[in-house]
């Protein structure tokens, strides 16, 4: 079986802003270059220089303004835009006052607040307590958007890769199985269980879709997408082959 890759998103700061590619080079045991690399530390949250729990951060399930930011990375410089904030280019080495000062009119005034932008480990601050690329399909997609009956935009999935050709949620068969894309190998470990970040339209930054009572009521859990090690050092590409080895 053979599918292709027809989208590739990274995430540079945790739950802020969602950043589109066309080509990445994957390095053995490590994250999308960059996904995740930064994230905002929320409550009585410290940085203690290794992986933390989501909980520990402002994220899309929290503050559903969030999900309607996008990034752009340049050297070290992020731009980010939103649709109420408008535009903000920082170094988080160095702007993460100015990122808070930006942030906060967006976030809920009853959650426990940003206060400190920390650089993540090495692997990324991705939600799972190890490094993995997100291998999302599209069909999937569209069936539940057809069980919502409205059209689903991928961000609200905040994936890695976006894949087409293959049935519906056929991608949770893949547990346990190797993948060749592009030119590089990776393992399937897990299905990833969603939050309510899913719920929200990027466009607008609004909860607008039961997205995890459809997940429930159509296929019995709240899963949606799988989550895969890089066993190999490779570059991968929109339009590229995926294959399950």
């Amino acid at each position: 079986m053979t599918a292709t890759v027809r989208q590739m998103w990274r995430h540079p700061i945790k739950g802020i802003g969602a950043e589109p590619l066309t080509e990445v080079r994957l390095e053995t045991g490590g994250p999308m270059p960059l996904d995740r690399a930064w994230a905002v530390l929320t409550g009585t949250s410290e940085d203690t220089g290794a992986w933390q729990p989501c909980r520990n951060f402002a994220r899309g399930c929290f503050g559903p303004e969030l999900m309607a930011i996008t990034a752009e990375t340049q050297g070290n410089q992020i731009t980010l835009r939103h649709p109420k904030q408008g535009e903000i280019t920082l170094d988080p080495a160095t702007d993460g006052a100015r990122l808070l000062e930006w942030l906060l009119p967006l976030y809920p005034a009853e959650r426990p607040q940003p206060h400190t932008l920390i650089k993540a480990p090495a692997g990324g601050m991705a939600d799972a307590d190890f490094s993995a690329v997100a291998i999302l399909s599209l069909t999937s997609l569209k069936a539940l958007g057809d069980a919502l009956g409205q059209e689903l935009d991928p961000r609200r999935f905040r994936g890695n890769l976006w894949i087409d050709g293959t049935a519906p949620f056929e991608e949770f068969d893949w547990v346990g199985r190797e993948l060749k894309i592009g030119t590089t190998r990776l393992e399937v470990v897990d299905r990833i269980t969603r939050c309510r970040a899913t719920e929200t339209n990027p466009e607008t930054g609004a909860r607008d879709a039961n997205t995890l009572k459809a997940l429930r009521e159509h296929w019995g859990h709240t899963d949606f997408g799988i989550r895969a090690r890089v066993l190999s050092d490779g570059d991968i590409a929109l339009s590229d082959s995926l294959e399950v080895l």
